[in-house]
């Protein structure tokens, strides 16, 4: 038999101690345990749930391989066959308006003189109507080589009689890149279906090929470089307007650069975005920067005074003299992921994540409404409205606070909304500030659905250049300008000014200015 004097009897308060110790840590299991499952559950929600908080009900999910079958309908908006009996001018529908900005070419059919007779009685035929369908001929792009000859000129008298002969020289528009086959067509053909299109210099460079022309990615490249140089000035040029502005948004994201100094491969680069509000004109410069330090935002906003808008990034802290102003949607996403990660079955409509998202939602109802309202209507609404919305969800917060998980994804949408909370309730100042950065996020997106194409940056000078092209090109979209058509007219442009870096010069360039030709417009759908 064992000894019982080996294993001492403990007190009951020991053994409430060990107890107490024991729950603890069960406690602490089951809520990294949570944690874990709610992570688990949010991730099979990312990956095979809807991308957004809301989804739309034309969403087509997991159709993208029979695409084709799955929007192909019989009551598509396919041009009906039209019998005209009389002259009238047919009114023009929203279909046909699409058409007004194509070229037409016209094929008539009819029966030659010899067929015009009567099977009937055999008299003559005549034209009773006709009948028309319109059809969408699309021409694949095409390639020329334009070849420019400049004349010299000279005098046959001073050339006999005289010592010196006056030479004269036609005049002849500078070339975009000297000692290049490059022409401002063929350079903003290759940006617009790289930074428009997101089609990789490789990819060009098999078009070009089914083309007949043998045109190396590397010289594609060489190309945008050369480019983005002309481009440069103007840039510089729309970021002293901008910083003029009093309302700005702002965010980043990340681009992998292979050959930054210093750095690894695998080291994460990152792109700045900067644009502006509802006022002024339309500007979105995008700003190369090797980190994510806050100097950077600081550096670029240097001058600006006003109001930011911002993510919960604290790196913009370190811009001075500006109010930062939160994001409500990045708020309101907290909680629907909290609501995403919740076990299936459970109910959601009765918990703390489906109250919290239903404060953010009733933010954005009034929002909406105030669509079209002006800064004062809006500013007033928002006082009246907005705001005890605001002070009633404050008081949740902080009530919520001290009964959820600080760790959990709910604990964790209740600290953002509280740590932002001066950030989040920014928008109250002024009518012409926005609930969100949502401006921001769909100006960066084109850049992120690129980089799913090309993936990477070479070189840090390539990355700048494509910062360069990609705010041309964005900004140009935002003031309605066909971005191909814009870029050739800033490269036959450039090349001819006396002083590249003329203010007044780029200002008749820039893509609001009321001088570019109408060529530059982009048609109205």
């Amino acid at each position: 038999m064992e000894n019982r004097a080996d294993h001492p009897t403990l007190t009951i308060e020991e053994y409430a101690t060990q107890l107490a110790r024991l729950e603890q840590q069960v406690a602490e299991l089951s809520a990294k345990l949570k944690w874990y499952e709610e992570q688990f559950r949010l991730a099979q929600k990312k990956r095979f749930g809807a991308s957004s908080e809301k989804t739309h009900p034309d969403q087509l999910a997991f159709d993208l391989f029979n695409e084709a079958e799955v929007l192909a309908t019989p009551e598509g908006e396919e041009p009906p066959t039209e019998k005209i009996t009389y002259e009238r001018r047919k009114p023009t529908g929203k279909r046909e308006a699409r058409l007004d900005h194509l070229p037409i070419e016209t094929v008539t059919y009819e029966l030659g003189e010899d067929e015009r007779v009567c099977s009937c009685c055999g008299g003559t035929l005549h034209e009773m109507s006709t009948e028309t369908r319109n059809e969408i001929e699309i021409i694949p792009a095409q390639a020329k080589v334009v070849r420019h000859v400049r004349k010299v000129y000279a005098c046959r008298r001073c050339e006999r009689e005289e010592i010196r002969t006056p030479i004269v020289t036609a005049p002849m528009p500078k070339p975009v890149y000297p000692g290049s086959l490059a022409s401002p067509s063929s350079m903003a053909y290759v940006m617009t279906q790289k930074y428009v299109d997101s089609q990789p210099l490789y990819r060009q460079e098999q078009q070009f090929a089914r083309l007949g022309l043998s045109i190396s990615r590397q010289t594609l490249a060489n190309w945008m470089m050369y480019g983005a140089k002309w481009l440069s000035p103007l840039v510089d040029r729309m970021r002293e307007h901008l910083l003029k502005q009093d309302i700005l948004h702002a965010d980043e994201t990340t681009l992998k650069v292979l050959r930054e100094p210093g750095k690894s491969a695998e080291t994460q680069s990152y792109l700045w975005l900067y644009r502006t509000g509802r006022t002024g004109p339309p500007i979105v410069l995008y700003d190369y920067k090797p980190t994510r330090n806050g100097a950077h935002p600081r550096e670029f906003l240097s001058g600006f005074k006003g109001y930011l808008h911002v993510d919960g990034y604290s790196g913009y802290h370190k811009v001075q003299g500006v109010t930062l102003v939160g994001c409500w949607a990045h708020a309101r996403r907290k909680f629907d992921e909290a609501l995403k990660a919740l076990p299936a079955g459970q109910s959601k409509t009765e918990t703390a994540a489906h109250q919290g998202l239903a404060f953010c939602n009733e933010l954005f109802a009034i929002e909406r409404e105030l669509k079209d309202a002006s800064p004062e209507e809006r500013h007033a609404v928002r006082m009246e409205r907005s705001k005890p919305i605001l002070e009633a969800y404050l008081a949740w917060l902080q009530k919520q606070r001290s009964r959820t998980l600080p760790k959990s994804l709910l604990g964790q949408a209740i600290a953002y909304s509280l740590n932002q909370w001066d950030k989040l309730t920014a928008f109250l100042k002024d009518g012409r500030l926005e609930l969100d950065n949502n401006r921001s996020e769909r100006s960066i997106k084109p850049f992120v659905i690129g980089r799913k194409n090309w993936l990477f940056a070479n070189t840090p000078r390539g990355a700048k250049a494509s910062a360069t092209i990609y705010s041309v090109i964005e900004t140009a979209k935002e003031n309605g300008l066909n971005p191909f058509q814009y870029l050739k007219y800033l490269f036959e442009q450039l090349p001819q000014l006396p002083d590249p870096k003329d203010p007044e010069a780029l200002d008749r360039l820039l893509p609001w200015s009321s001088s570019l030709p109408l060529t530059c417009r982009a048609p109205q759908s």
